[in-house]
């Protein structure tokens, strides 16, 4: 049986999720979401109806940069770049998220949840 995710928390870290793919190198919308379902372990499972907003804000707000390119069987996609401004935005989400992360290890620490 799976765990919920709950929306609040996949919508807030949908920034740093996609930046850091993204970190490994440029690619197109399907291969990050296969990446979010690999690196959670299938725990989460994007749709394209909620990963494209984020790259179409990601690029507006010039985190990330996108070209289109023909694919060997005619088709365009876009690809995906992390930008300068994209990489430290990554570096800045990575600490807070250790932060967050740091805080509810240790409040767990005791408890039995």
């Amino acid at each position: 049986m799976k765990k919920p995710v709950y929306k609040e928390l996949v919508a807030a870290s949908s920034r740093p999720m996609v930046l850091s793919i993204l970190s490994g190198g440029e690619t197109y919308g399907y291969e990050i979401l296969k990446q979010v379902q690999l690196l959670s372990g299938g725990e989460l499972e994007w749709s394209d109806g909620m990963l494209y907003p984020v790259l179409h804000r990601l690029e507006r707000d010039g985190l990330i940069k996108g070209r289109w390119q023909l694919t060997d069987a005619g088709r365009r996609r876009k690809y995906y770049r992390l930008t300068g401004r994209g990489k430290r935005q990554l570096s800045t989400d990575r600490e807070s998220w250790r932060a967050v992360y740091g805080a509810l290890r240790m409040s767990w620490g005791g408890s039995h949840v």
